[in-house]
């Protein structure tokens, strides 16, 4: 079995947490969330107004993804790590950790029509421990390093008593079990989907909860690494210096520019974020390759943002692939969303008037259609469609 880049990198960044390690992961677990829309180019769209990619072909930009190289891990879902880890063997000569989402609540429960994530999040677990390392429902000792050793465990707190206790009950659930099997996990920590009561400063709240979160956690128990929604240097400084053992890392959030993707790693990474987690970003790339590619450059230090951009609209360009935005648009920061439910808030890299929507909007960030006039829904309609359709 290949030595794990991730294992190297994380080992470095322990002793020395200056060092210029960076650890850059594919987020493809979408199938666990978006369904029929996971597989394609725009996930938050809904299926009648395109045709997605299928299971199959998102199966082959996973393989192909890995096969370059570039990436330290690879997330899936347990379903795809069945034909990918045990049938085809694909990560067993490559030094990228596959890794599967092992909890899958509410607030990603994202069905055409569905209302789930308006609901406070509640935990849940479909994907197995066991069948996740040795590809059984039960697993012998000798067998649990035959498959995936690694796991995604997301959590979401939203201010309410029952569902926050309920969820932290269930985390310590799922830690002990891994803890005892000896399956590592990485923790996710979103955003609050349905918040029950207003929080003045969301930021402070998410490292707070964090802290607390971790305090009970030692030895095995704890997460290898944090993948946490990135609110500004501030706070990601106070989160990194607050404790030395944690490792923090970044979700990528929705799509937007490319700038936006590029921005947000290099101030991340800036201010102490040593691991990005980029799903939707890296999915709806005009090409995934050299998307990777020009992420890991800008991880590595070798590219800033915009030289980045335009580096990645030459490679597009050597490709013979039409870029969805032109060079000047996609050098733009936008309003992005990081939940999966798609609640918008506005980029911390926004350049003046770029972060405040030309709509009313809901406490949370989302557009409010009730005091909305004809010509702002229009409006919004149009951007919509042009980012479904590039």
């Amino acid at each position: 079995m290949t030595e794990k880049s991730l294992d190297r990198k994380l080992a470095r960044i322990l002793a020395d947490p200056a060092c210029d390690e960076f650890i850059l992961a594919d987020a493809k677990d979408a199938d666990m969330a978006f369904g029929m829309a996971a597989p394609g180019r725009s996930p938050e769209h809904h299926a009648e107004e395109g045709r997605f990619r299928s299971l199959d072909e998102y199966r082959e930009l996973i393989r192909q993804n890995v096969r370059q190289g570039l990436l330290d891990v690879m997330l899936i879902s347990a379903g795809n790590a069945e034909v990918l880890v045990f049938e085809e063997r694909l990560f067993d000569q490559s030094h990228i950790t596959p890794a599967i989402r092992a909890n899958d609540t509410t607030d990603i429960w994202l069905a055409q029509g569905g209302g789930y994530p308006k609901e406070p999040s509640r935990p849940f677990r479909s994907a197995s421990i066991d069948q996740a390392m040795c590809g059984k429902p039960v697993c012998e000792p000798h067998e649990r390093r035959g498959g995936v050793d690694l796991g995604l465990y997301s959590v979401t707190f939203n201010n309410a008593l029952t569902p926050d206790h309920q969820t932290l009950q269930e985390y310590k659930h799922f830690r002990d079990e891994a803890s005892a099997k000896g399956f590592r996990h990485f923790l996710e920590v979103f955003d609050p989907n349905a918040p029950v009561a207003p929080i003045p400063d969301l930021g402070r709240f998410i490292n707070d909860m964090i802290a607390r979160t971790l305090a009970g956690a030692a030895g095995s128990a704890r997460p290898l690494f944090l993948k946490i929604a990135y609110h500004g240097p501030a706070v990601m400084e106070q989160l990194v210096a607050y404790d030395s053992r944690l490792v923090v890392g970044i979700l990528g959030g929705s799509s937007g520019t490319t700038f936006d993707a590029f921005h947000q790693l290099w101030e991340a990474r800036k201010y102490g974020a040593r691991v990005a987690l980029y799903g939707r970003m890296i999915n709806n790339a005009e090409h995934q390759p050299a998307f990777i590619e020009h992420l890991r450059a800008v991880a590595d230090g070798h590219l800033e943002p915009a030289e980045g951009v335009r580096s990645y609209h030459g490679a597009l360009q050597r490709h013979g692939i039409r870029p969805l935005r032109s060079l000047a648009d996609d050098l733009q920061p936008t309003q992005r969303a990081a939940a999966y439910s798609g609640a918008a808030r506005p980029s911390p890299t926004a350049a003046p008037g770029a972060s405040e929507p030309d709509y009313p909007t809901t406490p949370d960030g989302r557009p409010d259609f009730a005091r909305m006039t004809n010509a702002q829904k229009i409006a919004w309609n149009r951007r919509r469609w042009q980012r479904i359709l590039g």
